[in-house]
C-alpha cells in the first residue's frame, strides 16, 4: 500500500532510479525489471509511465540537462563573459565526471554504449529536446554578452556558443575516455589552452584571453565551495 500510494511520483522516481542505475553499474543495468526495483514499483508502472527504456532514457537525459542548467545558472554573471563561459566549461565537466554514463546518454555518445537518438525525431535525446535548449541557452546567453562587449570580431552569438559546445565536449569525452593520462593536469595544459587559443581566434588578445581563463577557474572554485 505504501508503494502505492506514493504512485503519484512514479516518473521521478523512476528517472531517479535509472539514474543511480547508470551511475553504479552502467547501461547494461537499464532493464525495465531492474529500473522498476530500484525504485520500489512494479513493471507495469514503467510501461504505463514511459512505454519502455527508450522513453525512459529519454526522459533521463532530459533530467541531466535540466541539472546542467540549473548548474549553469548557479554561475554568476560578471564583467567577463570569457571567465562565465570557462566556469560553465568546467561546470559541465564536473558533471560529466560525477556519471559518465549519464552524459553519454544525454549527448547521444558510444563511449562506453550506444545511445544513439532514435529515428523518431520526438524522442530524440539532446538537439530535439527542450531541457537541452533551456541549459544551452545560458551558453547562448554568455556569447550575446561577449559580442557586446567588443573583446571578439562582430559574429553570431549562436555560432559561437555551437562552436564552444563542440571543443568542450570534445575535450570532456576525450577525457572520460583516459586519452589525456600523460597529463600531470589535463585542465591546465588542454582545456585552458584549448580555450585561450578559441578565443583569441574570435579576435580577442591573448593576455587578456589567459587573465579571463583565470578568472574563470577562480569564479568555479568558489561555486564549488558553495555548493
Amino acid at each position: 500500500m505504501a508503494g502505492r500510494a506514493r504512485v503519484g511520483d512514479a516518473p521521478e522516481r523512476l528517472v531517479r532510479a535509472a539514474i543511480g542505475l547508470l551511475a553504479e553499474q552502467g547501461p547494461s543495468a537499464l532493464k525495465v525489471r531492474a529500473v522498476a526495483s530500484a525504485s520500489g514499483l512494479s513493471t507495469m508502472v514503467v510501461y504505463s509511465h514511459f512505454g519502455g527504456i527508450p522513453e525512459l532514457m529519454s526522459a533521463v537525459a532530459d533530467h541531466g540537462f535540466k541539472e546542467l542548467g540549473a548548474a549553469f545558472g548557479r554561475v554568476p554573471v560578471t564583467e567577463d563573459p570569457i571567465a562565465d563561459l570557462f566556469a560553465m566549461a568546467l561546470t559541465c565537466r564536473r558533471q560529466a565526471r560525477e556519471n559518465p554514463h549519464l552524459y553519454d546518454l544525454m549527448f547521444g555518445l558510444s563511449t562506453r554504449a550506444t545511445y544513439r537518438p532514435l529515428p523518431d525525431t520526438d524522442r530524440r535525446l539532446s538537439g530535439h529536446s527542450q531541457a537541452f535548449r533551456e541549459a544551452h541557452a545560458h551558453v547562448t546567453a554568455a556569447c550575446e554578452r561577449l559580442v557586446r562587449s567588443g573583446r571578439i570580431e562582430r559574429q553570431e552569438p549562436e555560432a559561437i556558443a555551437a562552436q564552444l559546445w563542440s571543443y568542450v565536449h570534445g575535450y570532456i569525452t576525450l577525457e572520460l575516455a583516459e586519452h589525456f593520462v600523460e597529463f600531470d593536469d589535463a585542465v591546465a595544459q588542454v582545456l585552458v589552452p584549448m580555450g585561450v587559443n578559441f578565443t583569441v581566434g574570435l579576435g580577442d588578445q591573448r593576455e587578456r584571453a589567459e587573465a579571463s581563463h583565470e578568472a574563470g577557474a577562480h569564479l568555479y572554485d568558489l561555486i564549488v565551495q558553495v555548493r
